[in-house]
């Protein structure tokens, strides 16, 4: 048991953890691949090869329980009703369907909107300086998002309000604020009362075409989705699509303002930007971990996981893991694509389903126009308003403060941008 019993200390909602994570995992990797954390009662995965094994070996790391160790600890799962509380075979059935919604074709067709809404939230700012995240990169996912859904102009920042209430936790707590369940009940009667208008009057969006939509059951024969089916999915989407392009943003802009080289690769060459998307979601994906339980006892190393076990795959330790990615721990947007897999978005069954939704989005979020536009480094005092939101779920490591966005000449705009934002989100699986 002794890299299960390591000294090395482990708290994922520790303060020092929300600061800057990266040591710690260093230290797992290092020091306690197979780690248990007594006080919260689960195990944790640090190493790449392990944390991919995990994601993609789903009958021994099972979602069926949960994702989350609220959800796991609590019993809470309402099980059959959310894809990401699936195993196969109900997962692949579930998985298919959705894909036949969520199309390529339909992301496609997305683009004017995505280009759309960014232009909008870009025209509101204030040219002396504004906050990244709470002026745009949290406001304009969940219009996009909510477009696909079919929910009504008026209604779509409603919908961000109440996933980010859902998504506050208290320090040290990994369970939902009072506030947070009230905010899950009104965004599912929401979303219930739209789905219940659809039903009645279809449109063109995704809830219409849920409606209609057929799957496979376990007893035989195909049914339509139920209402709980297409509201938890509503939810999912809602909050965990939007938390992830809001937070890869807002990373991205203070990881380019450390390494304004490559800024200037990415601003000289914009075919350069996918490879950009690529590397910030390895170095600073929105993402820390996703929970599974175990469905048998599981040797590794000199220790063994217990059956019915939280285990927790450290998906953002396993993108910096040395035995995987040359130099793993710095950011090179020039880094072989191909020597190991960015677990950013997951791996396996439960990759992110919207994964190709959010690299289509960061490729349209582009650097100024202007050959001297340059990001300069984040200022030391806090946004003005701004919250680091340290107490979200899935945390993520933070650097809050300012960053500038400098005109140079050719270029129109001078902006000072939001810190990065400290916490991860759930993803649509």
């Amino acid at each position: 048991m002794a890299m299960a019993t390591t000294q090395v200390e482990f708290n994922p909602f520790s303060a020092e953890f929300f600061a800057d994570p990266y040591p710690i995992y260093r230290e797992l990797r290092d020091h306690a691949p197979v780690y248990y954390n007594p006080e919260y009662d689960f195990y944790a995965l640090s190493r790449h090869a392990d944390v991919a094994a995990g994601f993609k070996d789903y009958a021994t790391f099972s979602s069926a329980r949960g994702v989350t160790l609220e959800e796991i600890h609590s019993g809470e799962v309402a099980h059959g009703q959310s894809i990401i509380w699936m195993d196969p075979p109900e997962h692949r059935r579930m998985r298919s369907l959705v894909n036949k919604v969520f199309t390529p074709r339909a992301i496609r067709a997305l683009e004017g909107v995505v280009r759309d809404r960014i232009d909008f939230f870009l025209a509101q700012v204030d040219p002396a300086g504004f906050d990244v995240v709470a002026d745009f990169s949290a406001l304009f996912p969940i219009e996009v998002i909510s477009t696909m859904l079919g929910v009504p102009e008026g209604d779509r920042q409603l919908v961000r309000i109440l996933m980010d209430k859902f998504l506050e936790r208290k320090p040290g707590e990994i369970g939902k604020t009072p506030e947070g369940a009230e905010a899950m009940v009104q965004a599912g009667m929401f979303f219930y009362e739209l789905l219940q208008r659809r039903r009645a009057q279809p449109g063109d969006d995704m809830i219409s075409a849920l409606i209609a939509a057929e799957v496979e059951r376990d007893e035989g024969g195909t049914t339509t989705l139920d209402d709980a089916e297409i509201v938890s999915f509503c939810l999912l989407l809602g909050g965990a699509g939007a938390e992830t392009v809001t937070k890869l943003i807002g990373n991205a802009m203070v990881v380019f303002a450390e390494h304004q080289d490559q800024w200037r690769q990415v601003r000289e060459d914009r075919s350069r930007i996918p490879d950009a998307v690529e590397e910030a979601l390895r170095y600073v994906g929105p993402v820390q971990y996703d929970c599974r339980v175990t469905t048998r006892p599981v040797p590794m190393y000199d220790t063994t996981i217990p059956e019915g076990a939280a285990v927790m795959l450290l998906n953002a330790s396993a993108n910096r893991d040395e035995r995987a990615f040359t130099d793993a721990e710095a950011f090179d947007i020039n880094r072989d694509r191909t020597e190991a897999q960015n677990l950013g978005f997951g791996y396996g069954i439960h990759s992110c389903l919207g994964a190709a939704r959010a690299h289509g989005v960061h490729h349209r979020v582009r650097p100024p126009a202007g050959p001297a536009a340059r990001v300069r480094g984040r200022s030391r005092q806090p946004a003005p308003g701004g919250d680091d939101q340290r107490g979200r779920l899935l945390p993520r490591p933070g650097a809050r403060g300012a960053l500038r966005l400098h005109p140079g000449r050719g270029s129109s705009r001078s902006v000072r941008h939001g810190r990065r934002v400290n916490a991860g989100c759930r993803r649509t699986r």
